[in-house]
């Protein structure tokens, strides 16, 4: 005789996951193209591209291959860019002079992207002088009788002639990675000084020193190199330590949280991602602000790096990581995955 082994069970989770369609009916948490922001690394010049080594799959690109690429990724859903500069070593110096030069690689791009798509795309610039200074760092150093810093309060000028700059190209958005205190609400008072009102500020809030940078410096030629100050043989950090937030700090993010939404920020973001869902959530929960998590150079690496190893399946990897980021809270996440992801099938 066969004895019945059926357990009286009220609730069976089961049940919901027992076919695709039943999940996909439950499912809380969706990827689509239009969560994505697309990164860009832009050299003047025309027809060139420059494999970047340690970012399998991303380009440095001149403004006319650049279009190409925004096309692409408008036909698939992705209706937002962020514009990194790259200039040539030989052209930076103590002061990062060439981030507010008009005919600069990312004012270049804006112009042209402009008149390609008017307001088809949403365009985002980075603000900060790393790429740009001869020293690495994203301000101006000043020589103390504690060493070498990076000067808070001028470096604060410098920024925020780069961001009307960027404004005048035709940005929609410009976004601080400096980390520099302040600096959202000096930006706020440039743009609106220049009539710039509608010119919006994504924050980069809650900023770590994070270790998970270096593909993204490499392509950026942005990784601090030191340097003597010209009134001093001492050196600056040869980190960013002293301004980027120290990832043991969770409860410094409420801190920076507070001040960006109250110094005018219009989006806040964190960055790194995978590593911070934790703080991510946490953002979630303290600002009706909206949130952006940047799935950054060394994470992508990590997941490109570990699928060609064999010792994961990309596609479902992938998926994963850029739904727990959304799941975490963000409303957009920022990932040289952006436009792969999209083409191959990867979101839901």
């Amino acid at each position: 005789m066969i004895q019945d082994k059926t357990v009286a069970l009220t609730h069976r989770p089961r049940r919901l996951r027992a076919t695709p369609a039943l999940r996909e009916l439950v499912a809380e948490t969706h990827l689509r193209p239009q969560d994505f922001v697309a990164p860009y690394f832009v050299v003047s010049g025309t027809n060139i591209t420059e494999p970047i080594g340690s970012l399998p799959g991303v380009s440095r690109l001149s403004p006319d291959l650049l279009l190409r690429d925004l096309e692409r990724g408008l036909k698939l859903g992705v209706r937002a860019a962020m514009l990194f500069g790259v200039v040539p070593n030989e052209t930076k110096d103590p002061s990062g002079k060439r981030a507010s030069d008009p005919h600069g690689p990312v004012p270049q791009a804006l112009r042209a992207a402009r008149r390609a798509f008017g307001n088809d795309l949403v365009l985002m610039t980075d603000v900060c002088l790393c790429g740009y200074t001869d020293h690495g760092h994203c301000g101006l150093l000043r020589s103390t009788p504690r060493g070498v810093i990076i000067d808070n309060d001028p470096s604060l000028a410098a920024l925020g002639e780069m961001a009307v700059m960027h404004a005048e190209a035709g940005a929609d958005l410009v976004s601080p990675s400096d980390m520099m205190d302040g600096r959202v609400g000096y930006l706020r008072g440039a743009l609106d000084h220049s009539g710039f009102q509608d010119t919006g500020i994504l924050a980069y809030t809650v900023k770590y020193a994070s270790a998970f940078y270096g593909p993204f410096r490499d392509a950026a030629g942005s990784v601090p190199k030191g340097g003597a100050v010209a009134d001093s043989a001492a050196r600056p950090p040869s980190d960013r330590k002293t301004y980027q937030m120290d990832f043991r700090n969770p409860r410094e993010a409420r801190l920076e949280i507070a001040l960006d939404a109250a110094e005018g920020a219009d989006l806040l973001m964190v960055k790194p991602a995978l590593a911070y869902l934790d703080i991510l959530y946490q953002m979630r929960q303290l600002s009706s602000l909206p949130l952006v998590a940047y799935h950054v150079s060394g994470e992508y690496a990590a997941l490109k790096a570990a699928a060609a190893a064999g010792a994961l399946g990309e596609a479902a990897a992938t998926h994963e990581s850029l739904t727990a980021i959304k799941r975490a809270g963000a409303d957009l996440i920022i990932s040289y995955y952006a436009l792969e992801a999209a083409e191959k099938g990867w979101l839901d």
